[in-house]
This record gives C-alpha cells, sequence and structure tokens, in this order.
C-alpha cells in the first residue's frame, strides 16, 4: 500500500511549537494550497486549507525559519482522527509531515 502525499503552500499563520504529552517537540500549521484550475462561477482560483502536523526537528525547523505567508513543499502521509462533536462522529483528515522544504520566506 502506498500513502504518501505532496503539497505546496503558503503558511497560513505564524507556527508555533509545543511540546505532546509525551515530551515531543511538535508543530500544526495550515497550508493554503491554490487550486490548479479556475472555479466556474467566479472565474478565481480557489484554495484549499490543509492541515498539516510536523513532529521533532521538522517542527523545530519550521518554526524558525519560517512565518505567515512562507512558501513550503510537504511530503508526508495522509492520517485520520475519529473525534465526537455535538454527538456527532467526525473524521479529520490530516497530513503528517515527513520531509519539508523551505521554499520561500515571507520577509
Amino acid at each position: 500500500m502506498i500513502n504518501n502525499v505532496i503539497l505546496v503552500g503558503r503558511l497560513v499563520r505564524d507556527p508555533e511549537i509545543r511540546e505532546s504529552q509525551g515530551g515531543k517537540s511538535v508543530c500544526e500549521i495550515t497550508l493554503a494550497v491554490t487550486k490548479p484550475f479556475k472555479n466556474a462561477t467566479t472565474h478565481e482560483y480557489d484554495t484549499d486549507f490543509i492541515k498539516c502536523t510536523l513532529w521533532e526537528h521538522l517542527a523545530i525547523n519550521v518554526c524558525e525559519y519560517c512565518k505567515k505567508g512562507s512558501t513550503v513543499g510537504i511530503k508526508g502521509r495522509i492520517s485520520t482522527k475519529n473525534t465526537t462533536i455535538d454527538s456527532k462522529n467526525i473524521s479529520i483528515l490530516e497530513i503528517i509531515a515527513e520531509k519539508i522544504t523551505f521554499i520561500s520566506k515571507k520577509e
């Protein structure tokens, strides 16, 4: 089985590092990824906002070198989490980053 994803997008806010319950560094970012085609009704490019989780050295590096508006490339895998909100079972999709490439930084 293959579970790989590659994304290139911009950070929607400054990354913040925190420590997990297990004592590991973690950073959750949201990437704004523009679709490669225009919307049929508005004739503008739509954008997807994709949650990505970075662990350990990836989390530390993105917090040190990136901020809102930085363009990054992420290679990772798709993961789902199940949770309950207002008595409804919801599946949340996220990307677990395995590699990050700094493409440009926001000045």
